[in-house]
This record gives structure tokens, sequence and C-alpha cells, in this order.
């Protein structure tokens, strides 16, 4: 009992140190289940490009002058490819190749061809066919790799007919041949390293296994038929050990290969369901037994067929069961989502009454709020050309009283001028100074002159503006030393309301004609409409801009 709280605390040091480890497992095994439902979703891809390459050696035995030994090769590659995919087609090429064995007379290929034939009855469950064919071959006359092969496949042929028939002395004697197969392979072959690795799994000696069949392992290309195997072993192990979490991560590894290699003739789906039905997860349990049982009749396995009809019942059971309880939560949500939805009808039809009011009243707002803004628009506009029209105002009334009171002293000063020179009795002069007009012409241009600067002390962007509703190549350039020229002036005119061309041509002492001229001309350079070319004249530089 001293004891006790020591152990207790070892026991936390220990979980807290191995549980990252075991989050990183877990992690790992996450991501091999979601890579293995992709490749279950592209099994076909994995068999339309392995029926493709098939099919391209078939091609070949199409080809003219073939010799026996060509055709024997080509069905001996046609038959790799179909032993562990259908075992039927495997079969018909094999059958065709002890047939050319026997007319080539040659005995290491009709021994090659009926040990292989032997392999796939023992697969098939034709187990006397298999017997018969093995003991009727004379080992002594076999090389060495052909007496390999003739152990590995009677060793198979044991292990499939003691499982089938639960008979321990066939167990036995598959390991005897085991042994034989190891004592002629090279020890670093694949077959010999596998082959160790397996035998000691069976003698029980599992951290050797492990050992063995890490390393070879890691020696073999990923996503391999061998890899699939090797896996599988491991799996094995990792089972008897009670590392769930390796058996499950070897399993998927081992599954993955097996689909991408289009392999039919594999275990690890069988395993993978009966891991999962022990883990209590039923859905992937029988996703991976139906997957076994129906690569095993694809394959036409019976042995493996068996072994996956064995435990399909409890799955299925199982799975129908968890199938029953689902169906009746269904019905009860149902139920639920039923009362619900008619709720959800009653909420709905209330809320809809109650936002054809809301919109009612919005409707009502908005209207009431347009006119507001109608008139908050309108009162902008007056203010904004009440503004335009006192800034004129009070501007040109300065001007004005200026311009006034400076005609005045002008004429003041040249009536004095005039009455100097009637006074001297001077008559000539004063006849030639009331007949020139240079007095009036200096006071009309300074009259333009004031006119301009006023105006554009005004609108000082109008030149600009004015050029802007112009087409590029017909804006206006005033000369050095003008602030406006005869056609900024008109329009600046129609700009301070002066519309009327008699005015317009009495102020500027221009002909009606000459100031039509000038404005359809303007209108006939426009960039936009035409017809509107003045009113939008009319809205340049707004008053309040100015400072």
């Amino acid at each position: 009992m001293k004891n006790q709280p020591r152990f207790t605390f070892i026991r936390i040091i220990l979980f807290t140190l191995l549980c990252p480890f075991g989050i990183i497992a877990q992690k790992e095994n996450n991501s091999l289940i979601s890579e293995l439902n992709k490749v279950i979703d592209k099994k076909q891809f994995y068999i339309d490009a392995k029926e493709q390459r098939m099919q391209a050696q078939k091609q070949l035995l199409d080809m003219k002058y073939l010799s026996p030994e060509q055709e024997f090769d080509i069905n001996e590659q046609l038959y790799n490819e179909y032993k562990k995919y259908i075992s039927d087609s495997a079969v018909s090429y094999v059958l065709k190749n002890i047939q050319i064995a026997e007319k080539l007379n040659d005995p290491e290929r009709k021994n090659s061809s009926e040990i292989e034939l032997a392999w796939l009855y023992s697969s098939r469950g034709l187990y006397f066919e298999a017997k018969d064919l093995l003991e009727g071959i004379d080992r002594n006359g076999l090389s060495n790799d052909l007496l390999a092969r003739y152990y590995e496949v009677y060793g198979s042929f044991c292990s499939h007919y003691g499982q089938s028939n639960d008979k321990l002395d066939y167990y036995l004697k598959s390991e005897h041949y085991r042994d034989s197969l190891l004592a002629l392979l090279d020890e670093e072959s694949y077959e010999y390293r596998l082959n160790s690795g397996i035998k000691l799994v069976y003698q029980g000696r599992m951290n050797e296994a492990e050992t063995v069949l890490n390393k070879l392992f890691s020696d073999i290309p990923e996503e391999s038929p061998e890899q699939a195997t090797v896996s599988y072993f491991l799996s094995l192990i990792y089972k008897q050990t009670g590392q769930s979490g390796l058996q499950e991560k070897h399993l998927l590894i081992s599954a993955i290969a097996d689909i991408k290699n289009a392999i039919k003739d594999n275990a690890s789906p069988q395993e993978l369901a009966l891991f999962y039905f022990h883990q209590g997860n039923v859905d992937k349990a029988y996703l991976f037994i139906d997957l076994a049982i129906n690569e095993a009749l694809f394959c036409n396995l019976r042995y493996r067929a068996i072994e996956s009809s064995s435990f399909y019942p409890i799955i299925n059971a199982s799975y129908q069961e968890k199938e029953s309880r689902r169906n009746a939560d269904l019905q009860l949500f149902s139920l639920l989502i039923s009362i619900l939805s008619v709720l959800t009808v009653l909420i709905t039809i209330y809320l809809y009454v109650q936002m054809k009011k809301l919109s009612r009243i919005r409707r009502q707002l908005k209207d009431t709020n347009k006119e507001l803004s109608l008139l908050n628009t309108n009162l902008n506009q007056v203010n904004t050309s009440l503004l335009d029209a006192n800034l004129i105002k009070e501007e040109y009334i300065g001007h004005f009283f200026d311009l006034c009171s400076s005609y005045i002293d002008k004429f003041e000063s040249y009536r004095k001028d005039l009455n100097k020179l009637a006074a001297n009795k001077k008559l000539d002069e004063l006849y030639v100074a009331l007949k020139s007009t240079h007095f009036v012409d200096n006071e009309v241009e300074e009259l333009y002159r004031n006119f301009d600067s006023i105006f554009l002390n005004l609108y000082p962007t109008f030149v600009d503006d004015f050029n802007n509703l112009l087409m590029p190549e017909e804006r206006i350039t005033v000369k050095q030393g003008e602030l406006l020229n005869t056609e900024l002036r008109i329009f600046a005119l129609i700009r301070l309301g002066i519309t009327d061309s008699v005015k317009i041509a009495a102020f500027l002492r221009y002909s009606l004609r000459t100031v039509y001229n000038y404005r359809t001309k303007m209108r006939n350079k426009a960039a936009g409409a035409r017809d509107d070319f003045e009113k939008r004249v009319a809205g340049i530089a707004a008053i309040t801009s100015v400072q």
C-alpha cells in the first residue's frame, strides 16, 4: 500500500511524456484515413490504368510472326498482372503457357507454369487440383529459383488448406516449406527478408520480427505492392503487442498501396473492418468488410471470400442495428422538424403581417422624405441663386459706382479741355477733337477690361470650365495680355443671365448678326449635346466658390 502513491505518480509522469506522441500518431492516422478515402473514391482510375497497361500487352499477341517463346513471355507478363486482379484470366494465360511449353518440349517452362497454376488453384479453393499439380512435379529437376518458388507455393497451399479446414498439421507443413524456401534464398533479397520476418511472427518472436520488417519497410518503395505486404505483417505484430495506433497506421498504408496498384487479393480491408469493429466504429467496419468481400468476389478468391463472409454477419448485424437506431432518431427528428415547421409557418405569417404594416409605414415615410428632400433641394437652389445674385449685385454695384465716378471725372476733364480750346479760339483743334473717336474707343476698351476683370473675379475658373465643354481641338486660348476674347465675353454675359442677343450686341457694340454667328459657331464646337450647350455654360463656376 505504501508504494501505491509512488506507482500513481510514475503513471502520471509516463502519461504526460507519452501523450504528445499519441496525439501526433493519431494525427498521422487521421491523415492516412483521409488519403484512403480519396483513394477509394478514385479506385476506378487505378483499375483503368491497369487495364490500359494489360491491353497494350494483349496487343502484342496480335503481332505477326510471333515466336512461341515470345508468346510465352507475353502470357507470363499478363499472368503476373492478373494473378492478384482477376484469377480466372490469370488461369487462362497459365493454361496457354502450359500448352506452349508442351509444344516446345520445355520442362522448365512447363514446371514454372504448373507451379503458378497450383498457386492460383490454391487461392481459389481448388485444393485437390493444386495438390495434384504440386505432387506431380519432379522437384529434383527444378532449378534453384524454380525450386524456391515451388516451396513458396506449396507453403501457401498448406496455409490456405489448413485455414479452410482448420487443420494444424498443414500449418506446420507450411512452416516446414518456409524453412526450405529460406535455405534457397539470398539473405539480402526481399523474399528472404520478408519470409524470415513472417517466420518470426508465427514463432511469437514479435520484437525480432518488428526489427526485421521495419528495416525492410524502410528499404522498399512507397505505395508498392511489396510495401502493402510488409505493412500488413507489421500490423499483425502491433495487433499482438497491443499497439493499436501502429496497427491502424500499417493497415491503412497497406490498403492504400493495394488499391493504388489495383490488387484485389488483399487482406488489409478485412483486418481494418475487424479493427474498427473492435474500436466500436461500426460505420467504418461495415465499409471495409463490404470492400473486402467485393474485392475477393471480383478476383474470385475463395479463401478470402470465406474469411470475410465469416465476419460479415456480425458486422452487418451491428451496422443494421445502428441504422435502425438512426432511423428511429430520424423519425423523432422528423416529427420535431414538422412541429417546428408549423410554428415557423405561423411565426412567418405573423411576421409577414407585421412586415406589411412596417412596409406601408416605410413607404409613407419614404414619400414624406422624398417631398422633404425635394423641398430642401429647391430651397438650396433658391438659396444658391439668391447668394449668386447677391454676390453679383454687391460686386457689380461697387464697381458700378467706381466706374460712374471715374467716367464723371473723365468727362469733366474732357469738358475742360474742350472749353479751353473754345476759350482760346482754337476752333480747328476743337473741331478735330469733337470729330475724333479716340476717346470713346479708349473708354470702350477700358469698359471691357473692367468687365473681364470683374467677371473673372466672380468666376475665376470660367475659361477652363468653358473649354471643358468644347471638343479638345476647338478649345480657346486667350492671347497674352487679354483676360477674355469676344467669344468668351459673349458667353460670360450668358453666364450672368443676359441671353438676349440684342442686349449682348449693344453691350459689345457688335451687330446682331455677328453675335448670332458667334453663338452658333460655339454650339457646333460643343463636346456634348449642342442643344443644351448654353444651359451648361450657365451652370459654370458656382458663385459660392468665389472667395
